[in-house]
């Protein structure tokens, strides 16, 4: 049996992160991982820093490997990355080819099966691989790499903010732009693809970072805890 490769590592823990097995803030240890992979600890720290470059754990001094916790400002320019990207992927569309719209059909069929079923870890993971699907059967294979990365950033935050966008509303939404797209009315289907986008992050329990002067917020901060 071949050792796994660093590589292999980290697709697994982003895996786990879009079907939100592991959750922002969690401790990596680098030998359980290397005990789960039956490899060394310099595969493992190789993976990890393969996923620290791209955003999604952080070491702390003498403390170790953990999943990053997006900030509020973190979240809300993944999914702005995430609408540019993926309207694009759809601006030239027109009509896909039916095996195109079939594959579709097949990933949310598959999505409906997991919603019926007990198993949340598959159906979070098919709703956020529905974006990353749709990339990948519209000939986008490197944006879908990209945009694999963004869902995921995207899952930690809703994770995180404590999303209460539904399962069954997502998976709606996927099966309208699908439709959208099997009538060639491509401009439907970005329309679709925002409003999805945009309902899942106005889901989210988070706040634009507000500013203040650094006077303001000393003030606020050293008033009387107690008015007298």
């Amino acid at each position: 049996m071949t050792p796994a490769s660093p590589q292999h590592i980290a697709e697994r823990v982003v895996e786990a992160i879009l079907a939100q097995k592991l959750a922002p803030g969690e401790r990596l240890g680098e030998q359980e991982l290397a005990n789960n992979f039956d490899v060394s600890r310099t595969v493992v720290r190789e993976a990890l820093m393969q996923l620290q470059a791209r955003g999604f754990v952080q070491v702390q001094a003498r403390r170790g490997w953990y999943v990053v916790q997006p900030s509020a400002a973190e979240a809300m320019d993944a999914f702005s990355a995430r609408r540019i990207i993926e309207t694009g992927i759809l601006q030239e569309a027109g009509k896909p080819l039916q095996r195109v719209i079939t594959r579709l059909r097949r990933h949310i069929a598959q999505e409906q099966k997991a919603i019926a079923g007990a198993d949340s870890a598959t159906r979070a993971f098919l709703l956020a691989d529905f974006h990353v699907c749709l990339a990948e059967q519209m000939g986008h294979r490197l944006l879908a790499d990209t945009l694999r990365d963004l869902t995921a950033r995207t899952t930690l935050a809703a994770t995180l903010y404590q999303s209460t966008h539904s399962a069954s509303q997502s998976c709606a939404e996927h099966e309208r732009i699908v439709a959208a797209l099997e009538r060639g009315d491509t401009e439907s289907a970005k329309a679709l693809l925002l409003e999805h986008i945009g309902m899942v992050e106005r889901s989210l329990e988070i706040r634009a970072p507000e500013t203040e002067e650094p006077g303001d917020r000393l003030r606020a901060t050293l008033a009387p805890v107690l008015k007298k």
